[in-house]
């Protein structure tokens, strides 16, 4: 094992070691009636959707009530970003405890929408516009992380953007890369259950205030009292925000994929993903350019 290795693994520990006396921490600190009505709080999205922009705007919750924010709570992931199994993550959604804060990429499925949809959770799904998190995926995997699973055949062995787009609209078995219509196939179900904040990426970067007013709402439905107004509460959760912080960080503005897609592009979007952009609510009907 590398000292770096050691060294993740070291911290990992301790900030488990940690948990229990900072949840303790936070009774003392807010009362054990208020730490014990708040709700375990998640922000989940699909990769490239805004995991990490919820994860800072949930950053902010500790700031005027009685909540715990780790760095290791990404429900999905373990040591050195290892993928967990369904067992492994609803145990690790089970353990949340009243007031604590955590972010994950979980699809639709029923062992984890029973349990995140269940009372003393609030749960925050954000979505975003399929065209452009195609782009976005395309850029990290080409440009950002080199250690991705096809950053050589998108950096080296296809050779335009509109390839790499395609690639990703379309899928490929033999990459075991389903299609962006299987990817949100597997994330619609978030819309089915009313206990589960549904939220557009779109909303928090051109309507972020009264979109933070819609997860601080939510938030108190589910348990939460605040003590503090709703507008100092949306200034600290604003305040978390730092898109410059995020490791995945690339542009985030809607509608970016219109500097992106050919036609070609757009023709293959149009086949493959059938009435996904009306469903969404991002257009009226398939005959958008």
């Amino acid at each position: 094992m590398s000292a770096k290795e050691t060294k993740a693994r070291l911290g990992s520990a301790k900030v488990r070691l940690m948990r229990p006396f900072r949840w303790v921490a936070n009774g003392l600190r807010w009362g054990p009636s208020t730490l014990m009505r708040a709700p375990a709080v998640v922000g989940n999205a699909m990769p490239k959707a805004g995991s990490h922009l919820i994860g800072q705007v949930l950053q902010g919750l500790p700031q005027f009530g009685p909540f715990m924010f780790t760095p290791a709570n990404k429900l999905n992931r373990g040591p050195h970003n290892s993928k967990l199994n369904v067992h492994q993550i609803a145990a690790r959604i089970r353990n949340l405890m009243p007031g604590e804060v955590a972010y994950a990429n979980i699809p639709a499925r029923e062992e984890f929408t029973s349990l995140l949809k269940a009372p003393g959770m609030a749960t925050i799904y954000v979505y975003r516009d399929p065209r452009d998190l195609v782009v976005s995926r395309v850029f990290y995997a080409t440009e950002m992380h080199e250690g991705h699973a096809l950053h050589d055949y998108l950096a080296h062995s296809l050779k335009s953007m509109e390839e790499r787009l395609d690639l990703f609209i379309l899928g490929q078995p033999e990459l075991d890369l389903r299609s962006l219509r299987q990817r949100y196939d597997r994330q619609m179900g978030w819309f089915d259950h009313p206990e589960v904040l549904c939220i557009r990426f779109e909303d928090l970067i051109l309507d972020r205030r009264p979109t933070l007013l819609a997860i601080l709402q939510f938030i108190k439905r589910r348990g939460f009292k605040s003590s503090m107004p709703d507008e100092r509460c949306i200034d600290l959760m604003e305040q978390a925000i730092v898109p410059q912080k995020s490791p995945t960080f690339r542009r985030g503005q809607p509608g970016n994929w219109k500097e992106y897609f050919s036609e070609q592009n757009k023709r293959h979007f149009r086949e493959t993903t059938g009435d996904l952009l009306v469903r969404l609510g991002y257009e009226k009907s398939d005959d958008w350019q």
